[in-house]
């Protein structure tokens, strides 16, 4: 019988002694005001009825409940709050039961963590991520997690934000049983009715007891001081920590108000912004012109040109998708080393017991090694990657011009090149797109699609598609030298070649750097890379290079003496012995010195927090002209290209939601004072100085785009 109406996002009926509570609220079944009342209600009217015995919450569609509703971010809080409803739906009377299916996150997995049994399909997940968005779970998962799964393993949980499937949830202790099939309700009902049978009683997670409470507040201890090494000035997991802390040495009602007092720090704490704007800015960015204007071509048949390092993290990308991919080398020595490019990639894999020696035959069944262009001919989607130089890929693409199918999607993994000049050495330029991986391409989630002039808007559509498949991170850009991300990037860090120049060490700029929150600093990012890259493209530049710039030579005396970083064993660093951490190099100082002493450069000592200023000024006032100048869309899609492909601290939200959070006029008077040592350098952009004489900021154009 029903008992409440089709309409409402939490729906009841009895089915005998069990009243099912189905939470419909699509898409996700995501925890907003109304569900959170629906289920209160729902748990109030199993009370008041004596003929129920059981109570059975269910999410509707292909979800459980996938956590908070992101609509209500950013909004005052409306009554009932989450932690009061798991609290209300533990204090039952009357068993409850959570069948699981999909995804059961952050909030989602709170409420299954108060019923009393659990029971997952197959295909369910079940996560505490809040750590992704700065929080930490805030409606007792840090209380009763720790008692259901034991305290390491829970703490882990949250501080990875990691999803556990159904199967590995039973091991862990969340869940008490897997059920097959995919009918939630019917499983989670016979559930119900066997527990009835059996006369099994409610069983609170409040009073399960943390068993060997020494050991457990040990392995915290160690546990904080990692996280603390780690997390490199993020807020929220050394307080994730002190929360499941409290499970342990408090009562489970004062743990719980712990817990409060933590969540509300998290909640104030301008990381978080940062992080809110992160998690909406990855979900704007497929919001293109293009994709609205024309549908994706279908994409079935992948061909990769080039079989280096790039191309193969390519073709790995494509095969991991489930696509058959074609790479195409100049001769057989050339793709036999494609080939075994490829397979070293999962042979790895096999090694670490992440697939199989089945799998990988089966993954490489999909791939078919050429010498012949020809081979193209049944390809949707042709992707170049060969040496970086366009006269190389412009023979490239005259060769695809006469192979490739008409309609065929042709795109180029330039890093800096002109894609214009090269779409226009084809009679199809409407075809041509850039397609800028990163490396290694099969695990970096970043793909800029360049959009050169002549493309179609179909073509820009399918290539959003193609990330998507390949669960990357797209991000529109214009073309220009270096597009939107190596564009800025060339001109921070010639910001701390000006440093090094004045002053600080390069071992002092990457330290301040990664104590601003990057995992590297620029100059070890340059021998990770290799230095002779960047010196490449420096040599390719200088003739259009301004005389009037300034210009450190520095980076060039290293390469000239063969030193290209950790693939030489030396670079800014020293590798001894191929260590992948590089140590001092006395001998790098001393070219520094001598380069100061040719300019009659008297150096000066800067602060790790000057050293960061001037960086970052650098990084935002050239993101402002790529922003005006049309090459990214939005501020949003700048942050992006920064967070997932260059390594910018992911709470801090991207160059240009950092620069909000700063104040724009601070960074246009950091800009102004270090015009009076540079002004060709440092001239402010026009959009920075608009922005600030109007009082706006970078992200009220992310809502008028």
């Amino acid at each position: 019988m029903s008992e409440s109406t089709p309409d409402t996002v939490v729906r009841t009926r009895r089915d005998g002694p069990v009243l099912v509570v189905a939470i419909d609220h699509p898409p996700v079944n995501a925890l907003g005001q109304a569900v959170r009342a629906g289920l209160l209600a729902a748990i109030e009217q199993a009370g008041a009825d004596a003929a129920v015995q059981a109570l059975l919450i269910v999410g509707a569609g292909r979800t459980f409940i996938a956590g908070a509703d992101i609509r209500e971010f950013g909004k005052p809080p409306q009554p009932p709050a989450l932690p009061d409803v798991c609290n209300r739906i533990e204090a039952s009377g009357k068993i409850v039961i959570a069948a699981i299916h999909g995804p059961a996150l952050g909030g989602g997995l709170e409420v299954a963590l108060s019923a009393h049994y659990r029971l997952a399909l197959p295909g369910a997940r079940l996560g505490l991520p809040e750590v992704h968005l700065g929080l930490l779970p805030g409606a007792g998962g840090t209380q009763r997690a720790p008692r259901l799964m034991g305290v390491k393993a829970a703490a882990e949980l949250m501080l990875s934000g990691r999803h556990l499937s159904a199967q590995d949830a039973l091991a862990a202790g969340l869940v008490d049983r897997l059920a097959d099939g995919a009918d939630a309700t019917a499983a989670g009902i016979a559930f119900a009715s066997e527990l009835l049978a059996a006369q099994t009683p409610v069983r609170r997670t409040r009073d399960i007891a943390i068993a060997d409470r020494a050991a457990a507040l040990a392995a915290l201890d160690a546990l904080a001081a990692e996280t603390a090494r780690q997390s490199r000035g993020l807020f929220s997991p050394l307080r994730i920590v002190d929360a499941v802390r409290a499970a342990v040495e408090l009562p489970f009602d004062a743990g719980l108000a712990r817990e409060r007092a933590l969540f509300v720090e998290c909640l104030d704490s301008p990381q978080r912004a940062g992080l809110v704007h992160a998690f909406f800015a990855e979900r704007e960015v497929a919001k293109i012109p293009e994709a609205r204007a024309a549908a994706p071509r279908r994409v079935e048949r992948i061909a990769v040109v080039g079989g280096g390092t790039m191309g193969a993290g390519i073709a790995v990308a494509a095969l991991d998708a489930g696509l058959p991919v074609t790479m195409v080398e100049r001769d057989a020595e050339s793709i036999a080393r494609g080939r075994a490019n490829v397979a070293k990639v999962y042979d790895g894999l096999v090694a670490k017991g992440r697939l199989t020696a089945d799998g990988k035959a089966a993954v490489l069944a999909r791939y078919t090694p050429s010498t012949s262009y020809d081979d193209v001919r049944d390809a949707d989607l042709v992707i170049e990657a060969v040496f970086e130089d366009i006269e190389v890929k412009k023979a490239v693409f005259r060769e695809l011009d006469g192979v490739a199918k008409p309609g065929a999607v042709l795109a180029t993994n330039t890093s800096y090149l002109d894609i214009d000049a090269i779409a226009a050495a084809t009679a199809r330029p409407q075809d041509v797109i850039g397609l800028h991986f990163f490396s290694p391409a099969h695990i970096m989630k970043l793909l800029e699609i360049v959009v050169p002039a002549k493309v179609g808007a179909d073509v820009v559509a399918t290539a959003f598609e193609f990330a998507r498949r390949l669960r990357k991170t797209p991000v529109r850009a214009g073309v220009c030298d270096g597009f939107i991300g190596n564009r800025i990037l060339a001109v921070y860090k010639q910001a701390a070649d000006h440093l090094m120049e004045d002053g600080a060490s390069p071992y002092e700029i990457d330290e301040a750097v990664r104590g601003f929150g990057f995992a590297m600093g620029p100059f070890q990012v340059t021998d990770l890379a290799g230095g002779d890259i960047g010196w490449a493209t420096r040599k390719r530049r200088a003739a259009t290079r301004d005389p009037k710039a300034r210009y450190v030579e520095i980076a060039d005396r290293i390469c000239e003496r063969g030193w290209f970083g950790q693939k030489t064993g030396r670079g800014f660093y020293l590798y001894p012995n191929g260590a992948r951490t590089g140590q001092p190099d006395p001998e790098v100082l001393a070219i520094v010195d001598a380069e100061r002493a040719k300019k009659g450069i008297v150096p000066r000592r800067f602060s790790a927090d000057e050293i960061v200023r001037r960086y970052m000024a650098a990084m935002v006032n050239e993101g402002a002209r790529v922003l005006e100048e049309g090459i990214a869309l939005r501020p949003l899609d700048i942050d992006v290209t920064f967070l997932s492909g260059y390594g910018f601290p992911r709470w801090r939200g991207g160059p240009m939601k950092w620069a909000d959070m700063q104040g724009l006029d601070k960074v246009l008077a950091d800009i102004r004072a270090f015009a009076q040592e540079d002004p060709l350098f440092w001239q402010p952009a026009p959009l920075l100085e608009k922005l600030v004489a109007e009082g706006r900021s970078f992200d009220r154009l992310n809502r008028s785009a």
